[in-house]
């Protein structure tokens, strides 16, 4: 038994906004050319915003409207795009893995969403607040050994102390929440500069966020911005709807699934999974590249969601 932290960043935290102007490029281009090759990265801060990357399509997209929608009319846009490069593609036409990688699946028992609940407490905390207060914030829940919270952190902009450590105890009393309870409202001190405005951010920064939480390993790569041709994105999805199928076909507590794959090759070099502490190989479904996006159906413009507040526990195909 151990203490277990996670936190949560709101949709206008800086790393928040570059992941949803990324996936909000890539949304653009699907709806016209569903086929289209994206990789589109943002680094964004203090009045600029930089996107890079490489997109080969049929169609063509207004980045800098969609860079404004998401950050804002007074930000400067610079962008660099190129075409995916030959050597990559030639691996991806011929049905391939467009990168080498590890991918991580996940699933448990604890909560309906089938995520840690240390996961859950701080998104779902940190959406009650941003519902009220849509700004830049992170939220902090930390869960004692016997299940009780030890306590939670929020931290959020153009919220008075006094109006968020409120908010917090509404959250708690109405969740049912029990234990110590220490409170950290706004420790720093109230404060109004966030976003872009006071710091930069960068596309793929939030990764634990994005995924289970510090207690599960991750494969690491990115998800925003690429897409579905990029195995460690589709793979990792795919991993999870293993796991959330696997944990209701055996009633299990905790499913761990392991994908990985070698550049330009269809088939996973591993595919693992580990029910409750005993790993098996995974059997019944098709892992290649394309059998993925077919049965997930993955070059529709779905990705400008996943990037407010993580890839799972939200509702999405891959988690039912």
């Amino acid at each position: 038994m151990f203490y277990k932290t996670a936190e949560s960043v709101s949709p206008k935290h800086p790393d928040k906004l570059c992941d949803q102007i990324s996936d909000a490029i890539l949304d653009a281009y699907l709806t016209a050319d569903p086929n289209a090759r994206v990789a589109a990265e943002t680094c964004g801060g203090h009045d600029v915003v930089f996107v890079t990357g490489e997109i080969t399509s049929t169609a063509e997209a207004d980045i800098p409207a969609i860079v404004k929608r998401i950050a804002g009319d007074n930000v400067e846009i610079h962008t660099k795009i190129v075409k995916q490069s030959p050597e990559i593609a030639a691996g991806v036409d011929t049905g391939g893995a467009g990168d080498q990688g590890i991918m991580i699946g996940y699933a448990c028992d604890e909560t309906p969403e089938m995520l840690p609940r240390e996961v859950v407490l701080s998104r779902r905390l940190n959406q009650f607040i941003f519902d009220k207060y849509p700004y830049d914030g992170k939220t902090q829940v930390t869960i004692a050994p016997n299940g009780s919270i030890d306590s939670i952190v929020a931290s959020f902009q153009n919220v008075s102390h006094d109006e968020l450590e409120k908010l917090v105890r509404e959250f708690i009393k109405k969740n049912n929440l029990t234990g110590k309870l220490e409170l950290h409202i706004n420790p720093a001190g109230d404060w109004n500069q966030g976003g872009f405005d006071a710091d930069t951010g960068l596309t793929g920064r939030k990764l634990i966020v994005d995924n289970y939480g510090p207690r599960v390993a991750i494969g690491g790569g990115c998800y925003s911005g690429k897409d579905p041709s990029k195995v460690d994105r589709s793979a990792a999805y795919m991993a999870r709807k293993i796991a959330v199928d696997y944990l209701r076909k055996r009633h299990a507590h905790e499913v761990l699934v392991r994908l990985a794959y070698a550049i330009g090759y269809a088939e996973p070099l591993e595919k693992t999974v580990i029910i409750d502490g005993k790993p098996e190989e995974i059997e019944g479904y098709d892992l290649t590249p394309n059998g993925i996006i077919k049965f997930l159906d993955l070059k529709r413009p779905i990705y400008e969601a996943t990037a407010r507040y993580g890839h799972y526990g939200e509702g999405f195909d891959w988690d039912r």
